[in-house]
């Protein structure tokens, strides 16, 4: 159950338009839903000008309709429902709830959720109870004391913020509109604010913008001469780093039940050493669980699952002086399960890796940045304006160096997006 649109049209006898549209509010999400459900026999809603018209002349509220005319006034239109069917530009839209009181014409068009040919029976229409619904409480809300004109005024320029909280995306939540009053602050009349489609309520706070640019890095790096360890950056902003932040050697020996690895990395003296986290994991998924391990890690500890027969070397947040690190030891396994599928089909010779994740802030490869001094906000008030930016690891892989290169692409990826946030 949902609206359409909502208008409020003050009746003005002796102007030439009849009236003048005080308060109109249309719900784009409600919107496209009705282009899906209605199919072919969807109408769209008119602007205020043609709607304002239409409507007038269907209630018999121009000077210059009083006469009888067939197509509005003959025994087969007697309405007793306060529904009608609008002609706007040669098509009709129906179904336009619509009713006269205290010289204000109260509107809604709600949604119908099937097509309208043939039209369907009003007691199938829920939205039409909720438009009544709904109408009512603005009514309630505009007249509930004493009419001046002051005061209406007011409580028209309320209307906005009020269905914010009342009627969210063209849905009805609470039909007392005074009960919204206490929870809002109203915005200036002076400098209305546009209200986002996908935002319901209005901020709270101080206005602010905030700006975040993140880079997501792949690689895989083989320590071959005749296979270039490649990587490009892809996204809103497309141009090649000079190296990868970490340069990475990884050797697996295989010895019967047992592994040797000799793991060596090497932080780039271009690179922020400030890392949120860093760790290494090296998988040996087509094996059998590990029953030991021995090890020298030269930084950083090692941690040993063994049911997932998987190794991760955590760094930490900042790599050594040297920005060099190194992990060697001897891995042995039980027996493989059958019953058990394994996790990967590589990790084995030439697929064997090492793949690093790690998160560095206030940082890009490319050195991309928002400069919150020249962002311009249009809008009343002096926002808050905050900028972030983070250099993600995503598929950063090393490949084992002392077996044949796997069929597969090295590369670098990074990601660059700036996201702007609206704000009211």
């Amino acid at each position: 159950m949902a609206q359409r649109a909502v208008w409020l049209i003050s009746h003005e006898p002796g102007t030439p338009l009849g009236g003048t549209v005080r308060f109109s509010r249309r719900y784009p999400t409600v919107e496209k839903r009705a282009k899906v459900f209605n199919g072919t026999s969807y109408v769209p809603i008119p602007e205020d000008g043609p709607f304002l018209k239409s409507l007038l002349f269907e209630l018999r509220l121009l000077d210059e309709d009083r006469d009888f005319m067939e197509s509005r006034d003959s025994c087969s239109r007697i309405n007793k429902t306060s529904v009608y069917g609008l002609k706007v530009g040669g098509e009709e839209l129906w179904p336009v709830v619509a009713f006269l009181k205290n010289g204000i014409v109260y509107a809604c068009v709600p949604l119908v959720e099937q097509t309208l040919s043939p039209r369907p029976a009003l007691i199938s229409i829920s939205a039409i109870s909720q438009g009544f619904e709904l109408l009512f409480g603005i009514q309630d809300f505009l007249y509930s004391s004493q009419k001046i004109d002051t005061e209406l005024n007011t409580k028209l320029s309320q209307l906005p913020d009020l269905l914010l909280q009342a009627c969210p995306f063209g849905t009805l939540l609470d039909a007392n509109l005074q009960n919204s009053l206490d929870s809002i602050s109203f915005a200036s009349v002076t400098h209305p604010q546009k209200q986002p489609a996908w935002k319901a309520g209005t901020y709270k706070g101080k206005p602010q913008v905030s700006i975040a640019i993140t880079e997501k890095v792949k690689s895989m790096q083989y320590d071959k001469q005749d296979i270039a360890d490649t990587w490009q950056v892809v996204g809103t902003v497309t141009c090649k780093v000079p190296v990868p932040p970490i340069l990475g050697f990884y050797q697996m020996k295989e010895e019967e039940v047992q592994l040797k690895i000799t793991v060596n990395l090497k932080l780039h003296e271009s690179v922020k050493n400030n890392f949120k986290f860093c760790e290494a994991h090296i998988p040996f998924y087509n094996r059998g669980p590990i029953t030991h391990v021995e090890y020298k890690v030269s930084f950083g500890q090692l941690e040993v699952f063994r049911e997932k027969s998987l190794l991760i070397w955590i760094i930490g947040q900042k790599f050594p002086k040297s920005m060099e690190i190194s992990l060697s030891g001897t891995v042995t396994f039980g027996a493989k399960s059958h019953e058990k599928q394994p996790f990967d089909h590589i990790c084995i010779g030439g697929t064997a890796y090492l793949k690093l994740h790690f998160r560095i802030l206030d940082y890009t490869l490319t050195g991309c940045y928002a400069d919150q001094h020249s962002v311009q906000v249009f809008a009343s008030g002096k926002p808050k304006i905050s900028t972030h930016r983070k250099l993600i690891s995503s598929d950063y892989y090393i490949w084992n160096s002392k077996a044949p290169a796997p069929v597969t692409y090295g590369s670098l990826l990074l990601w660059t997006h700036c996201d702007a946030f609206d704000f009211v």
